[in-house]
C-alpha cells in the first residue's frame, strides 16, 4: 500500500547514483516512484578523469556491471561503482532517459540545476495533452555516494511533507519555503503541464 498517491520521478544526469539512491529510499518508504537520467549518454567515472565510461541509455545495469568487472574489477570495487550497480539492478533493469518517457508524474525532483533545465526544456518541447500540472523541483545534490545518501533523505522528507498536503498546488510555495529554511539548500520550483 503506497504511503502517498503522489507519483514521483527523481532525475539526475545518468540515472546511476543520485536518482537511484532516492528511488530506492522512496520506494522502501512506500512512495510511487520512478527514476531517470537526462544526459545524452550514461557516464561513469573511468580509471582516469579524461576517460569516463560511456554507455547508451537502454543498456542494462548488469551489462555495465559485467563491462566494468572485465575492465578493472579491483579499481571499480574500490571506488564503489560495482556496489552501486549491484544496488541499481535490484531496483530496475536499466537506466532510463527522461526525454524518452511518456509517463506522467505529480512531482519531478531533479538533483542539479542543469538537469532541472533539461527537464523543463523537454516538457516545454512537448505538445500539451491534458494540461495536468506537474511540479518540477530541484535540490542540488553532489554526485558522490555520501551526498546521494543525504540527498535521498532530503527528497524523502520533502515528499513526505508534500504527501500530507490536502491541496498541494495551493500549499507548495509555503512547504518549499519551510523545507529550504530547514535543509539550507536553495530549492528551484516551477509548474509545467502535460
Amino acid at each position: 500500500m503506497p504511503t502517498s498517491s503522489l507519483k514521483i520521478a527523481v532525475i539526475c544526469s545518468s540515472n546511476m547514483n543520485r536518482s537511484m539512491e532516492a528511488h530506492a529510499f522512496l520506494s522502501k518508504k512506500g512512495f510511487l516512484v520512478k527514476s531517470f537520467g537526462t544526459g545524452d549518454k550514461v557516464k561513469l567515472p573511468g580509471t582516469a578523469p579524461d576517460k569516463p565510461n560511456c554507455y547508451e541509455f537502454g543498456i542494462t545495469y548488469e551489462e555495465i556491471y559485467q563491462d566494468l568487472l572485465l575492465k578493472d574489477k579491483s579499481f571499480y570495487t574500490q571506488n564503489g561503482l560495482l556496489h552501486m550497480l549491484d544496488r541499481n539492478k535490484r531496483i530496475k533493469l536499466k537506466p532510463e532517459r527522461f526525454q524518452a518517457s511518456r509517463d506522467k508524474f505529480d512531482v519531478l525532483v531533479t538533483c542539479e540545476e542543469r538537469v532541472y533545465d533539461q527537464v523543463i526544456e523537454a516538457l516545454e518541447g512537448r505538445t500539451p495533452l491534458d494540461n495536468a500540472p506537474v511540479h518540477v523541483i530541484n535540490i542540488d545534490i553532489q554526485d558522490n555516494h555520501e551526498e546521494a545518501t543525504i540527498g535521498a533523505f532530503l527528497v524523502c522528507e520533502l515528499m513526505t511533507m508534500m504527501s500530507k498536503s490536502e491541496d498541494l498546488d495551493n500549499d507548495i510555495d509555503e512547504l518549499l519555503h519551510e523545507f529550504e529554511a530547514k535543509c539550507h539548500r536553495p530549492i528551484l520550483h516551477c509548474v509545467l503541464f502535460y
